[in-house]
């Protein structure tokens, strides 16, 4: 995050600020994508800075030179959006990456209870595991149906491989062939089930489903009011967890900057006990990404479109009826959307190149976000291709991927 607070190009910083600039080099050259148009976000030095060094290089390097149809890249700063790594997760790899980690493609479940020795820690990667390919981007209900399905699935495979069938030379030949697949499988529905059964105990233990809730409204909805009482509730809540407690906070001070109530908020979040570090963490998420800092979209447009600002509230609620879990759509999906139909302002998201030389909507995008992104932008993506295939791709890649606790982690490091 020092390279997102704008300070990574500086001279204390600069070895962070060279690995997101080669990093993003490296993305280019191994997609082979010579970009026909360069935007970065017009809020953030460091996402210019890093646009405008990326597009030297492009020049200057013969490397660079792929034939490609027109692909745009977009630099982007996770200033313009720090909601989004506070908030609770509910899709299969968000959730296991919020509460258990994921590094590397390895969870690890040691401490956890009932969890046997050879399961404390597993690999999950849609590479080598099927059923999570399919299912990282599902819901929590979802992932449930799934897990029994796999299961049921397993318990006919064994029912047809029952060792008491082998009569012949050929049911033996043909159980020693599906032998190594059926141990293969064993492994893979009790690692599943071993992180489905700690992610619902982690939820009911943490009360997440009550925290999480009130985050969604906190993001979506502008009622200072209610938010604050419910806020006061939380706080004092033996229920609810020192880290939840925490992000309460941080999201009613991003919504509510200006509030003279954020005074009480610290003191209550000290009654609920909050450390002093931790509380200051409020000062700090506003100096780093207060409405003084970032761009105008993360909680609407700005008071020059009203109309929009309000349809997009409506709209939020709306959906909001079918999940109270999902309402919160990133930043991020709101600038994909308005480059998808060729309406991202060069104000907010000037060019470095190819303005007036490319389509306004291009075949492919290729974001990076100085920063950090998040395992529900990248779901929100995945989505968003799938419904738009043939008119137009996005790869999203930037200098980590964030859950809550790396996003606070860095924080802690800002000056």
């Amino acid at each position: 995050m020092t390279v997102s607070a704008g300070t990574a190009w500086a001279r204390d910083h600069a070895h962070l600020y060279e690995r997101n600039r080669q990093g993003l080099e490296a993305i280019l050259l191994s997609l082979k994508r010579q970009p026909t148009a360069i935007r970065y976000q017009g809020s953030s030095a460091l996402a210019q800075q890093l646009a405008r060094d990326v597009h030297e290089r492009i020049v200057s390097d013969q490397l660079f030179h792929f034939r490609n149809k027109s692909c745009l890249l977009l630099v982007l700063d996770r200033v313009d959006d720090p909601v989004t790594p506070l908030l609770s997760q509910w899709t299969y790899q968000a959730m296991v990456h919020e509460l258990l980690g994921l590094n590397n493609n390895r969870v690890v479940l040691k401490g956890a209870p009932n969890v046997t020795k050879e399961l404390e820690e597993v690999v999950l990667s849609p590479t080598e595991d099927d059923f999570f390919k399919r299912n990282r981007f599902s819901n929590f209900g979802e992932l449930g149906e799934a897990i029994q399905s796999l299961l049921k699935d397993y318990q006919n495979k064994t029912k047809t491989a029952n060792t008491s069938n082998l009569n012949t030379i050929e049911d033996m030949q043909n159980f020693m062939e599906k032998y190594p697949e059926l141990r293969s499988q064993s492994h893979n529905v009790s690692k599943h089930v071993a992180i489905m059964g700690e992610l619902a105990r982690l939820v009911e233990v943490c009360s997440l489903m009550d925290v999480s809730q009130f985050e969604q409204e906190l993001a979506c909805a502008d009622d200072q009011s209610i938010h604050m009482r419910e806020l006061m509730d939380k706080l004092a809540s033996m229920y609810i967890k020192i880290p939840d407690k925490l992000r309460l906070g941080l999201l009613f001070a991003l919504r509510y900057e200006h509030s003279s109530n954020l005074h009480r908020v610290k003191s209550e979040m000290k009654k609920g006990g909050v450390s002093d570090d931790l509380i200051d963490l409020m000062d700090t998420i506003l100096k780093y990404a207060g409405s003084r800092v970032r761009g105008p979209g993360l909680y609407g447009v700005g008071t020059k479109d009203i109309m929009s600002k309000m349809t997009k509230s409506f709209m939020t609620s709306v959906q909001g009826v079918q999940n109270v879990y999902a309402q919160h759509n990133p930043v991020l999906m709101d600038t994909l959307q308005s480059v998808q139909k060729g309406k991202l302002k060069q104000e907010s998201h000037p060019y470095i190149m190819g303005k007036g030389t490319v389509d306004d909507v291009p075949s492919e995008v290729i974001v990076f976000m100085a920063g950090g992104v998040t395992y529900e932008e990248a779901a929100k993506v995945s989505e968003f291709n799938k419904n738009n295939i043939g008119k137009m791709r996005v790869v999203l890649s930037g200098s980590t991927v964030h859950n809550s606790t790396s996003f606070l982690e860095e924080l802690k490091g800002l000056p």
